[in-house]
């Protein structure tokens, strides 16, 4: 028995009766087949490289393989593949990997961010063995909670969330999957800790915890400008104005597969010019003279790479020593929960607190947009909230 369909719309037959089974033997009889009996549909595929393509289903019953079909029909109407590929999780992940990953044009931090993500926490998960074809929504919420067991941090797991989200994107691009099945699931949210901010008194016991060391100097200037630190460690002499009092933030110094590198600004806003005060002027006229002593000691063994923070032989300062020596000062001067961007928030809380506007510290913190300064500093300290309600109050006379 076979159902004939008009081409391009498929076909359902019988198993025993299809020119497909095995020939019959010397006997006359025809050898067992593992399919045969079960009703059997089939349906063409658009050409791949000019070759012709059919993809099969199988069923208990003619109802049964129909309604494969017509599923299969609705899939390739709507330009998705007949049917799921039965690619591994772990195989794709890692197709992704060295093509979509390596041809896009993120930056190489967040390649091997990316990467490391999915190494370390997909790959490793029970979930990497699954066909991409079975991978329901439920898969990936247990996915999701495993990785809450190994208390990871909201942020980690968001991050986790949103690469694996882009490999099964592409597999749907590539036509390995008609539909992401994260799609129907709610990305995990992020509990975001209200920034540390330190006291004058904090910063000044801080840094007086940090004098004599080779990191002083970009701990006052972090403390001073609010830059992050792969930007200050990213400045050159060449963007010094130390008569104008104005530096500009070209790039970021990140650590990467390849070593240290200097990479584009984090956002477009990200490149900009801020005022520096006579204090801090000072404080890299400093490091100037200083730098000049280690390029004459030196001598022939000095890298001339024009950074303002270096090694004592003018090499970049690799991001991990500074964040060590901050945590040491820190601890020195006994403020817990301190790292190297504290200096950034306190600097952006402390310009908050003396009335500066918000879009002004925006600007000098290089944020994307208002909304995000004011998303993370738009709380004010209850001295801060005291003094604009006393002064609400003068104003109107009371």
């Amino acid at each position: 028995m076979s159902t004939k369909n008009p081409h391009g719309e498929g076909s359902i037959y019988r198993r025993h009766d299809h020119p497909t089974c095995p020939p019959l033997d010397a006997q006359g009889k025809r050898p067992k087949h593992r399919c045969q009996g079960r009703w059997t549909a089939s349906i063409e595929l658009p050409p791949v490289n000019g070759k012709r393509r059919r993809a099969t289903f199988f069923g208990d019953s003619h109802a049964d393989v129909k309604q494969k079909l017509q599923a299969a029909r609705q899939r390739l109407t709507e330009g998705g593949p007949a049917r799921d590929a039965k690619t591994r999780l772990a195989d794709a992940i890692e197709e992704w990997i060295r093509t979509t990953l390596e041809a896009s044009d993120r930056k190489r931090t967040t390649k091997d961010t990316y990467t490391i993500l999915l190494r370390t926490h997909a790959l490793t998960d029970p979930i990497a063995s699954l066909p991409i074809g079975r991978l329901g929504a439920a898969d990936l919420e247990q996915f999701i909670l495993r990785l809450r067991a190994k208390g990871l941090s909201s942020s980690t797991i968001r991050q986790t969330d949103t690469v694996l989200r882009q490999v099964l994107d592409t597999a749907v691009r590539d036509g390995l999957l008609a539909s992401n099945p994260a799609s129907t699931m709610r990305r995990p949210t992020v509990t975001s800790p209200e920034a540390r901010a330190l006291a004058p008194r904090e910063v000044s016991a801080l840094l007086t915890a940090a004098h004599g060391s080779r990191y002083e100097p970009l701990l006052r200037v972090l403390a001073a400008t609010g830059l992050r630190r792969g930007e200050a460690l990213a400045l050159r002499w060449t963007d010094v104005d130390l008569n104008r009092h104005l530096l500009t933030v070209r790039g970021t110094l990140a650590r990467t597969v390849s070593g240290l590198q200097i990479q584009a600004p984090k956002t477009e806003r990200s490149r900009r010019t801020i005022p520096i005060s006579a204090a801090t002027a000072a404080v890299l006229e400093a490091v100037h003279e200083s730098q000049a002593a280690d390029r004459a000691a030196c001598g022939d063994s000095w890298s001339d790479t024009g950074l303002v923070f270096t090694t004592e032989f003018g090499q970049p300062i690799d991001p991990r020593n500074a964040s060590r020596t901050m945590s040491i000062a820190a601890r020195k001067a006994g403020l817990d929960g301190v790292g190297i961007h504290t200096l950034r928030h306190t600097a952006a809380s402390t310009m908050l607190e003396a009335g500066v506007p918000l879009r002004t510290v925006s600007e000098i913190l290089g944020h994307g947009s208002v909304q995000v300064t004011g998303d993370i500093y738009g709380h004010v300290s209850s001295e801060g909230a005291r003094a604009a309600v006393d002064r609400l109050a003068a104003l109107l006379g009371w």
